[in-house]
């Protein structure tokens, strides 16, 4: 199965206070199949854990073995996130009050016509809205 996947369900995959049961669930789909991600992931992902290393939440080798793991993922940077900033993605984040970055992961489950994996409560309000398939809760 595909699906799109958002930093918050990423990170709370990493860190095992945080993983529930239906995280667990995306990420068994997503190693049977495959996720799209936008073009904005990588940077939320590694941003967070760079600063939890900051925090003294973790160290620099979880940080890198972390970004090492989460790199053989089946996982799609999707090409056109910044291509739909200023239209599209715009255009969702004021109907739906979402962020821009929020909003991209919205516009690519629309335009790939996938099911998305958001802890996020706004982005999970705005997709219902959108009437896109939801995962992660």
């Amino acid at each position: 199965m595909s699906l799109v996947l958002d930093s918050s369900v990423a990170l709370a995959w990493v860190y095992a206070g945080e993983t529930t049961e239906a995280v667990t669930e995306v990420f068994e789909l997503l190693s049977q199949g495959s996720g799209w991600v936008s073009g904005l992931w990588r940077l939320e992902v590694a941003n967070v854990l760079e600063m939890d290393v900051r925090r003294h939440r973790h160290n620099a080798e979880f940080r890198d073995k972390t970004l090492a793991d989460l790199a053989l993922l089946p996982i799609h940077v999707d090409p056109e996130t910044d291509r739909q900033a200023w239209g599209a993605s715009a255009r969702l984040a004021t109907r739906r009050q979402l962020t821009l970055y929020d909003a991209a992961y919205l516009e690519l489950a629309l335009r790939r016509g996938l099911p998305l994996a958001t802890l996020d409560r706004d982005l999970r309000a705005a997709a219902k809205a959108e009437r896109v398939q939801l995962l992660g809760v």
